[in-house]
């Protein structure tokens, strides 16, 4: 090589170091920036109304507290949903530590529901692992998830957009999000689809004549429109410039909209005596699908239907009793010889670990759950049989209602009562204390010329078979169409069906 050419590599090569040392030390990080940005981030309270359809049927707030090292954000949401002429309430309640860079230390999640208190309480150590404690009418839980980037509560989802993105129309952007009621993480897909101006209430007057607050004063709100995906979940939210939700819809009919603490809180908890929320709608209907043929009042023994309106990747469609043959699915119940296991309980572990070992919520290692197990089934060892005596005394013992809550084996256990997840996670930790492998399935089930959601256990006996303790069968009926496998984390999946699946009943037999 020539002197003058080596000469330009060696200066060139210099340059290149030097620039990328200033890029280094100068160019500001993403840590730096959000810590920059986030100084513009006001304290205050925001409130929201919260309806479904054209009722109100509940409030929520959410407060940020800045401090000198650290930020606060509280989560407040209460509704009373009205299912099947009842109306249910259930409040939820997160707090959020997060650091200036809007990174999260600590979570604390609460929820009061229909069968009690859920909580679970979260620290992240390091950057590396979340470490949660859950509490539902058990000793509390551990677990431990690994982590391998910075993870968002799903209320923090607006500030980090705001201020950790840079904000524009059409920008694409992805997050992972862990959400402490189902205690799992996903990664969300965000789009900045425009921007609008909104005038939302900034102040309220009370009424005297009619005994209730209306808006006094109004605020101009530029927005940005936000379109979330998540497993094929959506919901579209408008935030402003500060990372405040303006207003937000979801799959499921429900609206959030931003108002004066008065028109949302005081006005909810002022509404007239005797006024029945359980007429004004009813969430389990309104998302229940309308057969497009009458079916037989007796248990089918074969369906097969046609699918639509949604794609069907990522669900748990085919195995065992069902087919999928491109759009069409077929159901047909276990005949008896898929009834007969080939092991004597308890099944070998290493087959059927997974499906035989406690999980959250899932207590099958409790004395109390154990001492139930052994009671129902005495020296019986048959899978078959036990699991048909599992399956006859939960049905007989406990008294259907629909609940709001997230489901706890030992909850179910002591309060008796509960909807298809009560059930169905009741029977799951019995069958696994004594060594048969059960898992949760979820889906549709048709009652009464429509097909509502449902869910309900799966124990394997020679194959994975479908039973219904909230109905009492063994097995499950045909018209049981399962559409996944697992806990609250998969059954979340189930929304994306909602408004947008489109079910032909093809063939059926009694």
């Amino acid at each position: 090589m020539k002197r003058g050419r080596l000469a330009a590599v060696i200066v060139l090569g210099w340059v290149g170091a030097i620039a990328w040392l200033l890029a280094r030390e100068y160019r500001p990080s993403r840590t730096s920036v959000l810590a920059e940005a986030a100084l513009s981030l006001p304290p205050g309270a925001t409130y929201y109304a919260l309806s479904l359809g054209s009722e109100q049927i509940g409030f929520a707030s959410s407060t940020v507290d800045t401090m000198a090292d650290s930020i606060r954000v509280e989560d407040l949401m209460v509704l009373e949903v009205p299912t099947l002429g009842q109306v249910h309430r259930t409040e939820a309640r997160t707090q959020a530590m997060l650091s200036r860079q809007l990174q999260l230390g600590s979570f604390n999640a609460v929820l009061h529901g229909d069968l009690g208190q859920f909580a679970a309480r979260g620290q992240v150590e390091g950057d590396s692992v979340l470490s949660i404690q859950v509490e539902s009418g058990a000793a509390p839980e551990k677990m431990r998830i690994r982590l391998t980037e910075p993870i968002v509560l799903p209320g923090l989802l607006p500030l980090q957009v705001t201020f950790g993105e840079r904000v524009r129309v059409g920008g694409r952007y992805r997050l992972r999000m862990f959400d402490p009621l189902v205690l799992q993480q996903r990664d969300v897909e965000i789009r900045i689809t425009g921007d609008s101006t909104f005038v939302v209430p900034d102040s309220a007057a009370f009424d005297s004549t009619t005994g209730r607050w209306v808006a006094a004063r109004w605020d101009t709100v530029r927005a940005y429109r936000v379109e979330q995906q998540m497993a094929g979940l959506a919901l579209v939210a408008w935030i402003d410039e500060v990372g405040r939700i303006v207003r937000a819809t979801s799959a499921v009919g429900f609206t959030m909209e931003r108002s004066a603490f008065e028109l949302a809180h005081a006005n909810f908890r002022r509404r007239p005596a005797g006024r029945d929320l359980a007429t004004s709608g009813d969430l389990i209907r309104e998302t229940a699908i309308a057969s497009n043929a009458r079916l037989p009042d007796r248990a089918l023994t074969m369906l097969r239907v046609r699918l639509g309106g949604v794609g069907l990747g990522g669900f748990d469609l085919s195995g065992g009793r069902q087919s999928l043959s491109g759009d069409t699915l077929t159901v047909r119940v276990e005949p008896d010889t898929l009834l007969q296991a080939n092991f004597q309980i308890p099944a070998p572990p290493s087959q059927f670990g997974p499906y035989m070992r406690p999980e959250l919520l899932l207590q099958s290692d409790d004395p109390r759950i154990q001492a139930q197990a052994r009671q129902i089934v005495g020296r019986e060892r048959s899978p078959r049989r036990v699991a048909e005596q599992l399956n006859r005394w939960v049905h007989d013992h406990l008294i259907k209602a629909i609940t709001v809550s997230v489901p706890s084996a030992v909850q179910v256990l002591e309060s008796r009562r509960g909807d298809c997840n009560e059930h169905t996670v009741l029977y799951v930790a019995l069958a696994r204390s004594l060594g048969l492998p059960a898992r949760t399935a979820a889906g549709l089930v048709h009652v009464e010329g429509r097909f509502y959601y449902h869910a309900w256990p799966e124990v394997y006996l020679g194959d994975w078979v479908a039973v219904d303790p909230t109905f009492g069968q063994f097995p499950a009926d045909a018209s049981h169409l399962r559409f996944t496998v697992g806990g609250l984390a998969r059954q979340v999946e189930l929304i994306r069906l909602i408004g947008r699946l489109q079910l032909d009943v093809l063939q059926s037999e009694p």
